[in-house]
């Protein structure tokens, strides 16, 4: 038995500056922008309450877009469980998983992003 639920939403940007396409969405979604981590040249992310996924900005090198994020307390076994409703894995990268949905759209299954996920989370 695992958790996972819906994590992040993450807005790819094909840009030269990071910081101006972030200013941008900032303005756009009336959300701070909270202090950049010494690690994350290529990610921003935006002000969020704690019931609410969170908000990234990337800089990616791919077309523009938006994807998602699910979080889970068991990464191998989430994404069994996303394979057998169709959805395959494309790329691992660092320490979370690149997937297709049968659909088309990319998405990832990443570790929890803001602790455990207890009742907040979907229990298979």
């Amino acid at each position: 038995m695992h958790k996972s639920r819906l994590s992040t939403f993450v807005l790819d940007c094909r840009v030269e500056d990071i910081d101006v396409a972030t200013r941008f969405w900032s303005q756009a979604l009336g959300r701070t922008v909270k202090p950049v981590a010494p690690d994350s040249e290529n990610y921003r992310e935006l002000s969020s309450d704690a019931h609410e996924p969170m908000l990234l900005v990337q800089k990616v090198d791919h077309p523009s877009r938006i994807h998602l994020d699910i979080e889970a307390d068991d990464l191998e076994a989430e994404v069994a469980r996303l394979e057998s409703l169709g959805a395959k894995r494309i790329e691992f990268v660092r320490h979370w998983w690149v997937m297709e949905a049968p659909t088309g759209q990319r998405f990832c299954v990443v570790n929890p992003q803001r602790g455990p996920l207890r009742e907040r989370a979907n229990t298979w």
